[in-house]
């Protein structure tokens, strides 16, 4: 090397401005693995707000010769040069540009590389939250100019404000070690530091995140609320309310804290579209009401078959016709033109509309019934229509034999007392021939009538298929309001309200499956009280059989509650369960909702296992709750996966079953 170029190269420890054009990498940098996209644009963020605040470290370039090639190659700062690069590539700056550099040929470059990367400590993140909410605090940053000037995006900065707002108490518990980041950041939901506080007094063991979540919203309504979902969010923040929002996890839109507003939007919202149906359709009366209310005590009266106006029979025809003819021509097409889409979901929409008009309400129907307008699990209105209360029923028409009983309660008093000797000898046994228009006495009736009734008994205990009938007969009259004082054979239904102890069960398929089944059979029943039997006795056999089997099935009652231990009904229902084939499986998936979201971790494993297999569940064990409930309902949904409580025993299982124990429960 001659003394010339000896001189031209800067003398160790000197600070020196290199172009960047000048600066390479060091192939002895300690740091072999190349920095991520993400770091490269914080350093250029970083620099491109404050400059560069920390000097590269490089040393000369020298050829094979021994020769300086003019070139520097940086042993500390390659994540610095980088950046600069990316800011060339986006013509911030020049590929000239002046970088200050630090000349190092003391040391050995690789040690010193290393050192650069293993004898330093990180900031600890506590110092770092607050930090960036002191530059909101006292230099008024907002989180999109913290974000510029740091690299990151906006969403971490509001992140790291929200945790740097956390209490100061919990900070420090935090920087103790008794806190971790995730527990932090689910205090961090709040901004109130007393009730921040008074949640982590409440917490024993279990300090879980999503525990501490829970209690810190236990007061607000999450915005996948039915009542939050019919209102709308922007309709609430319109009338003052607040929305919490969780900047960490997944919150489905946040959590509505003033619930009083809430459900006064609610019910105003309900009564608006209660009077409104009422206005349109006509009902004598329609209420609001949250949950239908079961207990309404009213009889129902459906809507039967009508003919179509000829407009709109034309109408319904041309709809299908065009819907059929575009089925026909997009059948093989993988995938519909959004056009043809849209006019797919018109026509469907429109011939919905149209078959609706085939039923309708008798006019006497509407002037004297009424409709509830409820609000459905998934925040849609629901209106159920039909309801006659009790002193708006019309007066049953009398028969002759009603009537004659009736005057006979009326005159029953005014009989003429008997005379000495003619006790229990009623006074219509005389031969008074100008009193033999008297109505029959109560005595007289009732013994007149037992005998019926016994002669009854014996005959149609000789006629099965009478007795299928009048059992039928007696079901419909009090399952459908029909006249439930009608039927003359002393069965009972008792039912039991579903919705009572499965939210949202009338809205489930199955359950919609229900509803039209009965509302079917409803449809059909006569509106002439006198009539039911007449319907009833002229079913085909088939049709009387599955009214029959309707009716007897709405008793049914396999449902357990802890209060009533019913060890012999669970094993009948069992045998029904075996005895009808049911398979659950046509009526139930393992959702979030359903199930997954409201059963322990270990649970879920246990149904991936089952359902999947073990490693599945294996590699889903690490997960948050949240996150394994949602991916274990992807896996299983498909994959026919029950609960012990909605499995079938298949017969001979059954049987193997009650020889070992019949009634498993009968002693607890």
């Amino acid at each position: 090397m001659s003394d010339k170029q000896v001189k031209s190269i800067p003398a160790s420890g000197t600070e020196v401005f290199i172009p960047l054009s000048k600066l390479k990498k060091s192939p002895k940098n300690a740091r072999q693995t190349p920095h991520s996209e993400a770091a490269i644009e914080t350093y250029a963020a970083s620099i491109a707000a404050k400059g560069i605040l920390q000097n590269l470290v490089v040393e000369p370039e020298y050829d094979a010769e021994g020769s300086a090639t003019g070139f520097y190659l940086v042993t500390i700062g390659e994540g610095r040069r980088l950046a600069q690069l990316l800011r060339v590539k986006r013509k911030e700056i020049k590929k000239t540009e002046p970088i200050r550099c630090i000349v190092d040929t003391a040391n050995d470059p690789h040690e010193i590389s290393l050192d650069e990367n293993v004898t330093r400590e990180d900031m600890h993140p506590a110092d770092q939250f607050e930090a960036f909410k002191k530059l909101a605090d006292d230099r008024g940053f907002g989180a999109e100019e913290i974000a510029a000037r740091f690299g990151v995006t906006a969403q971490v900065v509001r992140q790291r404000l929200r945790l740097g707002a956390v209490s100061p108490k919990l900070m420090q518990v935090y920087r103790d070690g008794d806190l971790t980041l995730e527990q932090l950041s689910a205090f961090a939901i709040a901004e109130d530091h007393a009730r921040q506080e008074a949640v982590y007094e409440r917490l024993s063991y279990n300090r879980d995140a999503s525990t501490i979540r829970r209690l810190l919203t236990e007061t607000h309504v999450p915005a996948t609320d039915r009542r939050a979902r019919f209102v709308g969010i922007e309709a609430y923040t319109e009338a003052g309310g607040t929305i919490l929002r969780d900047l960490f996890t997944e919150d489905r839109g946040g959590y509505f804290e003033d619930v009083a507003l809430l459900d006064l939007l609610v019910t105003a919202k309900l009564g608006s579209a209660a009077d409104g149906v009422r206005e349109v359709e006509g009902w004598k009366w329609t209420e609001a009401h949250l949950d239908f209310p079961h207990a309404h005590g009213m009889r129902r009266t459906y809507p039967h078959p009508v003919a179509l106006l000829a407009e709109d029979q034309a109408a319904l025809e041309a709809a299908q016709t065009e819907f059929d003819r575009l089925t026909e021509r997009y059948q093989t097409a993988e995938e519909l033109p959004d056009d043809i889409d849209a006019r797919f979901g018109e026509l469907e929409a429109e011939i919905e509309c149209l078959e609706a008009k085939r039923q309708a309400y008798s006019p006497d129907d509407i002037a004297r019934g009424g409709a509830f307008v409820i609000l459905n699990h998934d925040g849609t209105l629901r209106i159920e229509r039909g309801f006659v209360r009790r002193e708006d029923e019309k007066p049953q028409p009398q028969t002759e034999q009603t009537v004659e009983l009736a005057a006979g309660e009326a005159g029953g008093a005014a009989d003429q007392p008997r005379r000495d000797g003619d006790e229990g000898e009623d006074r219509d046994s005389t031969t008074d021939e100008e009193e033999d228009d008297r109505p029959l006495s109560d005595s007289l009736a009732r013994d007149l009538t037992a005998h019926r009734t016994l002669g009854l008994r014996l005959n149609l205990g000789e006629q099965p298929d009478v007795a299928m009938i009048a059992v039928t007969h007696a079901l419909s009259a009090q399952i459908f309001n029909v006249g439930a004082d009608t039927h003359v054979v002393g069965i009972q239904p008792i039912r039991t309200d579903l919705a009572a102890h499965a939210d949202g069960i009338e809205d489930t398929p199955a359950g919609k499956a229900w509803t039209d089944r009965h509302a079917n059979w409803a449809r059909q029943m006569p509106r002439d009280v006198t009539g039911l039997w007449t319907f009833v006795a002229a079913l085909d056999h088939d049709s009387r059989m599955a009214l029959f089997a309707h009716c007897v099935a709405l008793t049914v009652n396999a449902v357990r509650l802890p209060w009533d231990r019913r060890p012999r009904a669970v094993a009948t229902a069992d045998h029904l369960a075996v005895a009808v084939a049911l398979d659950m499986t046509a009526y139930w998936r393992p959702t979030v909702r359903s199930y997954l979201g409201r059963v322990t971790k270990a649970r879920i494993l246990e149904a991936v296992c089952e359902g999947v297999s073990g490693e599945a569940a294996d590699r889903m064990a690490d997960m948050k709750k949240v996150d394994m409930a949602e991916a274990a309902e992807k896996l299983l949904v498909a994959t026919g996966w029950l609960p012990t409580l909605l499995r079938t025993a298949k017969p001979q299982e059954q049987a193997d079953a009650q020889g070992s124990d019949a009634y498993p429960e009968a002693a607890e």
